[in-house]
Formats: structure tokens, C-alpha cells, sequence
């Protein structure tokens, strides 16, 4: 029988190497997990967000992607949340050791 996610990952996460680099990861899947929540509790697809934003389709697509290299600006992070109704606010938070 094949371990769950839950298990999968507190075994994994039981290396130091994965997860130094989960925590690395985190903020950046955490960032575009929000950014899809927001768009979706403001009732957008990723087309009608891409029309009010002067943009395409993909460019959204790609912003909202896990996988994707590129770390999109400040000022279209900004521009996303004020699009569905929202603002942005950056937090800092003290690092666990």
C-alpha cells in the first residue's frame, strides 16, 4: 500500500536537504496559491482577469504557475489584487532556526 501525501511528506521532510529547500520553495507556492484563491473568490477566470489587466491569458496563466522560473514584479502582484478587489500586504516574519 502506497504511503499518503501526509506521510509522504513528513518522511521527506525528515531530510535536512528537502527541507531546506521546501522551506525555500514555500513563500513562492504560498504566494500563487493566494493569488488563484483571491481571483477565483472574486468570480474570475484567467481570461476575464487577463482583459482587465491589458494582458494575455498566458501571462496570468504563468503568474499563477508553481513551476514557473520567472518571479513576477511587485507592481504586478499589486495590480493582480487590486484587479479582484483586493490589496497587497507584505508581512515579515522572524526565521525559525
Amino acid at each position: 500500500m502506497r504511503p499518503s501525501l501526509k506521510e509522504f511528506k513528513k518522511k521527506a521532510l525528515a531530510n535536512p536537504e528537502v527541507k531546506k529547500e521546501y522551506n525555500a520553495l514555500f513563500p513562492a507556492y504560498e504566494l500563487r496559491k493566494q493569488l488563484i484563491k483571491i481571483r477565483k473568490e472574486a468570480g474570475f477566470t484567467q481570461e476575464e482577469l487577463a482583459e482587465i489587466l491589458h494582458t494575455q491569458k498566458s501571462n496570468i496563466s504563468r503568474l499563477e504557475n508553481v513551476n514557473s522560473r520567472i518571479s513576477p514584479k511587485l507592481s504586478t502582484i499589486e495590480e493582480y489584487a487590486k484587479a479582484v478587489g483586493y490589496k497587497l500586504e507584505i508581512n515579515f516574519v522572524p526565521q525559525v532556526q
